[in-house]
């Protein structure tokens, strides 16, 4: 076999083979992941929470250090995408699928059912806001933001391939364009193949529910897989066009439909209670930072921690290989430190802002209103929760359309920019890939979205993904060293560069001839 495609068939035969065992073994797959993420959770949840701090210090001190005004590319590089379009091109790479998904159901999932203390309460209403933002907060952020600058400085600044395997230079040399790196690379790939997947699957379930709230349309695997194969043509053909074609469009497209949203929501529903809710919030967050971090709920059974804040950072964990890689794609030209404060702040207060909108006007109907039935609506049903939601609003029906259309748009994107991190791997870290290895990519992460729904895999493969947290942590945990390293070699570097001219320059000022007296 040519060994420049061995990583793409590998990782192709790999995926396919274990998408067979979700259509033909479900339920043994469901149960092997389920053992595997419990055995993870009640041993190994301390290492899961203690590595994501280490990602978020590690992540601060590169940034705010002497290693921040090192520029992800040459000296002379400057960004390539505006910092508006790089910021909308995050969110929609990443979590804004979810954040439309979850805007409601979780705030009031924690409302209901709180970590600690009485439920359905002025307490857990507290606790739901300050929770979920731990769980969106700089933690899941600086997951992501680890893997996009390591992978960001090796590719643009030491001209090193667009792949993971590349990061880990510093420490074992030429070896990663071997049997290692290539095997890195493998499982990098696997990660992102069954995250995005799954993802598109729950996304594709919430379309679905929308439109059975608005229209009646049936929620059955017909309905479904008319959807994925509406949304796959459109995001195969967008990723064919190029990230400056139809995906920077697109993004800045999600980020108008985004604040679309919350401007009718802020402005319909309770606005200044919603402002009170994300001031406590974030207030309650950086307050209680650090001990909720480090929460095991070692004297109880821990179920809501392991359910919850160790299934988050787990998941944050497994999608770092395919989000830090896109980062690290459109951030060329930027500092260290710029990109360590757009990548970890700016989406941080977004989000926080968009769950105060959505899940704090959710909790205000609830408890101050009376609302109890969107109470039950969450608890019964998480998909449609968000459009049980809207029915409390003027233009309710005009809201579900909008949220359907964000969701299908942040489907998209999400897609396309795993097709490309997929192709650029796959491609030994060709930063633009073949439109043939990105299609057969995108119709492979089609189908196999369909198939999971239709087996009812989906839960058993995304805790699969989850159980490959601990793995990846450790990864990523040597990456910060080897990171440190090429920082450190590379400071050194410039140190030497500045002496050397500093000396060329006295040399040229002795060697001018003296001005002649007059």
């Amino acid at each position: 076999m040519n060994s420049k495609k061995f990583v793409f068939y590998a990782s192709l035969a790999v995926s396919l083979g274990l998408i067979s065992i979700g259509v033909f073994m479900p339920n043994q797959l469901e149960h092997f992941s389920n053992s595997s993420l419990n055995f993870i959770y009640n041993n190994l949840g301390w290492f899961i929470l203690g590595s994501v701090f280490i990602f978020f210090a590690f992540c601060m001190y590169i940034g705010l250090s002497k290693f921040g005004h090192i520029r992800l590319g040459d000296d002379s590089d400057r960004p390539e995408y505006k910092t508006a379009t790089w910021i909308g091109m995050l969110f929609s790479a990443s979590i804004g699928i979810s954040l439309v998904f979850w805007g409601v159901a979780e705030p009031v999932s924690y409302y209901i059912d709180p970590p600690f203390g009485k439920g359905s309460s002025e307490e857990s209403a507290k606790l739901a806001m300050q929770f979920v933002y731990l769980h969106w907060g700089v933690s899941a952020w600086a997951c992501y933001a680890l893997v996009g600058v390591s992978l960001a400085f090796f590719q643009f600044r030491k001209k090193l391939p667009a792949s993971l395997s590349s990061v880990f230079y510093p420490l074992i040399g030429d070896k990663i364009r071997g049997p290692f790196g290539k095997v890195i690379d493998v499982v990098v790939i696997l990660s992102i193949v069954i995250g995005i997947a799954t993802s598109l699957g729950f996304g594709t379930l919430q379309v679905n529910s929308g439109m059975n709230v608005l229209w009646g349309l049936p929620v059955n695997i017909n309905t479904q897989a008319i959807i994925i194969l509406v949304v796959t043509f459109i995001y195969v053909a967008s990723t064919v066009s190029g990230l400056q074609g139809a995906m920077k469009h697109l993004s800045n497209l999600n980020m108008l439909l985004a604040f679309a949203l919350l401007g009718f929501v802020l402005f319909l529903g309770p606005t200044q209670t919603i402002f009170k809710i994300f001031f406590q919030g974030v207030g309650d967050y950086v307050q209680n930072f650090v001990s909720m971090s480090f929460r095991t709920e070692p004297y109880s059974d821990g179920s809501w921690i392991a359910s919850w804040t160790l299934f988050y950072f787990g998941w944050w964990i497994a999608w770092a290989p395919l989000v830090g890689s896109f980062v690290a794609r459109i951030s060329k030209g930027r500092t260290i430190k710029e990109f360590m404060m757009g990548a970890v702040f700016i989406p941080v207060l977004g989000s926080f802002f968009w769950f105060a909108v959505m899940g704090g006007s959710a909790i205000h109907l609830i408890q101050n209103m009376g609302e109890t039935a969107l109470a039950t609506a969450v608890s019964t049903d998480v998909t449609s929760a968000l459009f049980k939601f809207f029915e409390y609003f003027p233009m309710g029906v005009f809201l579900s359309i909008l949220a359907m259309v964000l969701v299908l748009i942040f489907f998209i994107t999400s897609a396309n920019s795993a097709v490309f991190v997929l192709g650029m791997i796959s491609e030994n870290g060709n930063p633009n890939p073949a439109h043939k290895t990105k299609i057969i990519w995108g119709i492979v992460i089609a189908a196999i979205s369909v198939v999971l729904i239709m087996t009812g895999g989906l839960a058993g493969l995304q805790s699969a993904l989850v159980a490959t947290a601990v793995p990846l942590a450790a990864l990523m945990l040597i990456m910060c060293y080897s990171t440190y390293k090429g920082l450190k070699g590379e400071l050194l570097l410039l140190s030497k560069e500045t002496s050397k001219e500093s000396e060329e320059q006295v040399v040229n000022i002795k060697k001018k001839p003296a001005a002649k007296k007059a």
